[in-house]
């Protein structure tokens, strides 16, 4: 998996370096983190560390990194709503070293409710205004009704906003209930894949903590520094 990982990001480099080039770290962005109830579900090894537990792994390798170079704000959607899809939720917006702030408020999250990828998505849009970088992390597809293949359209025509899309053990669900457009993608993308690929993002599924940071380093990294020789961008 890293490997293939390695593999696409070195494709997308070519095409994002000139953006990034003119932009360098001058962009804000906006971490948008799952903290739905399958964050934290057990699977059949009842020792194994969950979703969310590697997610805070992950932060703990990648944010030191970033923090220094991007400021970066902080979104969790899923827990602490009136209802299930209600749980959207501003924790900061973009600050400068925004490692510990991170750390702070995804050490504390409790995962609960569903997953509303546009509506959050959107939030976080609100946040950073017309330009910037999104950066959201999910482990599914849209739950609450929302369409992010239209908001993708309309962040394109009407901001300079770029959504990179983190796929983390993505359960798909092409018959997700409550998800207009599920379906639009096969195999395990999540229907986020199209808030990427409207507005020039990267969409990367990843599986292990190492790639889950690698995925944030490569996605809130700016001007292609702190890459290393081995690892380059992914799509």
């Amino acid at each position: 998996m890293l490997r293939s990982l390695c593999a696409s990001v070195l494709a997308l480099s070519v095409g994002l370096a000139p953006a990034l080039a003119q932009d360098g770290c001058a962009r804000d962005a906006m971490l948008v983190m799952d903290g739905s109830a399958s964050m934290d579900e057990k699977g059949f090894d009842l020792t194994a560390p969950t979703r969310i537990d590697d997610a805070r792994a992950a932060m703990a390798l990648a944010m030191p990194q970033i923090a220094p170079i991007r400021r970066v704000g902080l979104l969790v959607y899923g827990p602490g709503g009136d209802e299930g899809c209600t749980g959207i939720s501003l924790r900061f917006a973009p600050v400068r070293d925004a490692a510990g702030p991170v750390a702070e408020e995804i050490g504390g999250l409790i995962p609960g409710g569903m997953t509303p990828l546009a509506a959050s998505v959107e939030a976080a849009a609100d946040v950073l205004g017309s330009r910037g970088i999104i950066v959201l992390v999910t482990d599914g597809n849209e739950t609450c009704g929302g369409r992010p293949c239209a908001l993708g359209r309309r962040l394109a025509e009407e901001t300079r906003l770029t959504v990179h899309v983190i796929g983390f053990r993505v359960a798909f669900d092409p018959f997700a209930w409550n998800s207009p457009e599920a379906g639009v993608f096969t195999g395990a993308d999540s229907v986020a894949k199209c808030l990427s690929d409207a507005t020039g993002g990267m969409y990367v599924n990843t599986e292990t903590v190492e790639e889950l940071a690698e995925a944030l380093r490569v996605t809130l990294g700016c001007d292609l520094i702190g890459m290393r020789p081995s690892l380059r961008r992914s799509g």
